[in-house]
């Protein structure tokens, strides 16, 4: 595109850059903020939002599944007072906001809506989005609470209430990152993604409040949030495969003739799963690749882009660690030419020849799913979870075996120490005071507030629920009103119940036998020394829902032979202790990987003293090397971290412990 100056000469015209965001926040709503407000001053253009996982999963900081989780991998929201201090001196009429909240979106929504309302922004000129996906959280980042028809319910109501009330408002971000962080390949991408999208439009559809005329418009807010891992061809052509099947998809299955409505709308944040902790430091150049596939490609361009820090494998990233990946899209944006230019790709060969056969497997799986009744159905049936499990076990394989090289990791391990790494403070660590203050604050809150007022508005809330009408207008009601993240979750749990989603791990064989022998040979041993297979209990103690992990080595350990407990995320201390009495276990694996290790195996090794039972306990997770020897000094008989890679060495080490230990 070109345009003239004062001279008459041809100049380029720029077409305006995406926004630019970090994925920020921990420790408690004021520190956030001056956070929020130093990254606003350094250039970023939109807020995205990280909750803790009690503010995430409906739990007060004095819950007994919120201990150790409170501020680490976000900021807890628990009250009104602290959606205002999180928000203080930020004029939210002004702000592009996004959200990373799933089961209690409804309800962080609401605080926002309510922080606006106080500081008079008319809320039809508030912009940003509410993640809102819940079907991909019973398959990757478990931080749901009810049942996938309900939540379907609530995700619905949040699209119907936005689309009068907050016009600019993306109500749902229907992500495939964490499709990808799960196992995903691109085509289950593409497929469950698109699949998830067209069960909330058929919700959408149905409901009487949405009329023909307004369902186009309805439909044009519909965002997605994407990932883009390190096959550079291969997702750029994912991306303009999303671009083509969304358009043919609103066309044709919908009948949205308005093309600006059928546009394929969406953000990223590019791979962390293949972030590695040995070299570290290779780790900016791969978040430089991988931002390219999803910003070179003007018709396929993401309009939101937010970057891991290169040390997120090591930890929480520190301010200068954000602002380098901020900086990375500042220098793409401003200093080259890539926004002067139409789409470089157009009548690429290869490009449309990929680009085709991406979208005509993803319609193929898109057929399958239907016939099993749609994207709910198939996470009830636990089809999708299985398939995901399967292919992240393929991927690890493949890099064990060395048929997928990860630079530094399983090729290329020779290096000199890395000086971005060392030293005390490379990484951020949040106090245990933390939680002892947040718990403070909340009990004093619940004393100032109108305690009558907050019980009428859950009232209203029960009624909205029980009476299938909108929760928005009661839960903005509820916040107004000082209802707590907890008591708001309780009312609804009370209604619609909890859900135990498919671990994926239950089929008789999922993994490869090549590769096993090590493990195999193990197990063999220990099952001779026992006089029967070792019994294995995997356990996620708290709230990490991030599973990958522990379902691989579960299915690693089945598959080597040995006896394999696993039930699932959102374990208390005491069940995993209970469980593996029950089980007669002869090793522990805890996974926990939202940094809440220590006083959660603290937890655990106690109540195995108290029990009596001298079972060895391993532990696996983000885990700096300080707290690598705490966690020993606790008793723990071994700790990996993600630069242990090769399962079969792990599972032939735990299965040597089990035996040792009897």
């Amino acid at each position: 595109m070109t345009a003239t100056d004062q001279g008459g000469r041809e100049t380029a015209q720029r077409d305006k850059p995406w926004i630019f965001r970090t994925y920020a926040g921990h420790s408690d709503a004021a520190e956030s903020n001056k956070l929020y407000r130093t990254n606003l001053a350094k250039g970023q253009t939109g807020l995205s939002v990280a909750f803790d996982l009690p503010t995430q999963t409906g739990y007060d900081p004095d819950h007994v599944l919120s201990r150790g989780e409170v501020g680490k991998v976000g900021v807890p929201i628990t009250h009104l007072g602290d959606m205002r201090a999180l928000f203080d001196q930020i004029p939210l009429a002004q702000m592009n906001t996004s959200m990373t909240i799933n089961a209690t979106a409804a309800w962080l929504l609401s605080l926002y809506i309510a922080v606006a309302d106080e500081q008079g922004a008319d809320r039809k000129l508030l912009q940003g989005t509410t993640q809102n996906d819940l079907v991909k959280e019973y398959l990757s980042r478990g931080t749901y609470v009810f049942p996938p028809r309900p939540s379907m319910q609530l995700t619905t109501d949040i699209v119907v209430f936005t689309a009068n009330e907050l016009p600019k408002w993306n109500p749902t971000n229907v992500c495939s990152y964490h499709l990808q962080e799960a196992g995903a390949s691109p085509v289950q991408e593409l497929s469950f993604a698109l699949a998830t999208a067209i069960a909330l439009l058929d919700s959408i559809r149905a409901r009487p409040e949405v009329s023909a005329e307004e369902f186009p418009g309805t439909v044009g807010r519909i965002s997605f949030f994407v990932n883009a891992g390190m096959r550079f061809v291969t997702e750029l052509c994912k991306m303009r495969a999303f671009v083509e099947l969304w358009d043919e998809i609103t066309l044709g299955r919908y009948g949205i003739a308005d093309e600006a409505m059928r546009r394929f709308r969406y953000g990223v944040q590019v791979n962390s799963l293949g972030l590695t902790e040995p070299q570290p430091e290779n780790n900016v150049y791969r978040i430089l690749i991988e931002m390219l596939a999803v910003t070179l490609s003007k018709k396929a361009r993401a309009r939101a882009v937010q970057l891991p820090a290169w040390n997120e494998a090591l930890g929480l990233p520190r301010p200068f660690d954000q602002q380098w990946s901020l900086r990375m899209q500042q220098v793409l944006a401003y200093e080259t030419d890539l926004l002067e230019f139409g789409d470089i790709f157009d009548g690429s060969t290869v490009v449309d020849a990929k680009v085709a056969a991406l979208k005509a497997a993803a319609l193929e799986e898109l057929a399958k799913i239907d016939d099993m009744g749609g994207a709910l159905a198939a996470v009830e049936s636990g089809y999708m979870k299985q398939a995901l499990v399967e292919n992240g076990a393929r991927r690890i394989e493949a890099i064990e075996r060395g048929e997928q090289v990860v630079v530094g990791v399983n090729k290329f391990t020779n290096s000199e120490p890395s000086p971005l790494s060392a030293g005390e403070g490379n990484v951020v660590t949040v106090p245990d005071s933390v939680e002892t203050e947040a718990i403070a604050r909340l009990k004093a809150w619940r004393s100032a507030r109108d305690a009558k007022a907050a019980e009428a508005a859950l009232a209203e809330l029960t009624a909205s629920a029980r009476e299938n009408r909108n929760v928005m207008p009661a839960s903005i009601a509820c916040a107004k009103a000082g209802v707590t993240t907890g008591e708001w979750a309780q009312t609804l749990r009370e209604i619609f119940g909890e859900y135990r989603a498919p671990t994926g791990v239950d089929t008789t064989k999922l993994g490869d036998a090549t590769g096993l022998a090590t493990a195999r040979a193990a197990v063999e041993k220990a099952t001779e020394r026992l006089g029967r297979a070792p019994r294995f209990l995997v356990g996620k103690p708290g709230l990490d829902g991030h599973s990958n992990g522990a379902e691989q080595i579960a299915v690693r350990a089945r598959d080597a032979g040995m006896s394999v407990s696993y039930g699932g995320i959102r374990q208390t201390p005491e069940e995993i202790v209970s469980e593996a009495r029950e089980q007669q276990a002869d090793i522990i694996g805890l996974s926990i990987l939202s940094g809440s290790h220590l006083p959660l195996v603290r937890d655990v090794t106690a109540r195995l003293r108290v029990a009596g039972m001298d079972v060895p306990v391993v532990v696996g997770g983000i885990i700096p090397p300080d707290d690598e020897n705490a966690l020993r000094n606790m008793g723990v008989a071994r700790v990996y971290t993600p630069k242990d890679f090769a399962l079969d060495g792990i599972i032939a080490d735990v299965a040597r412990l089990a035996a040792k230990q009897r």
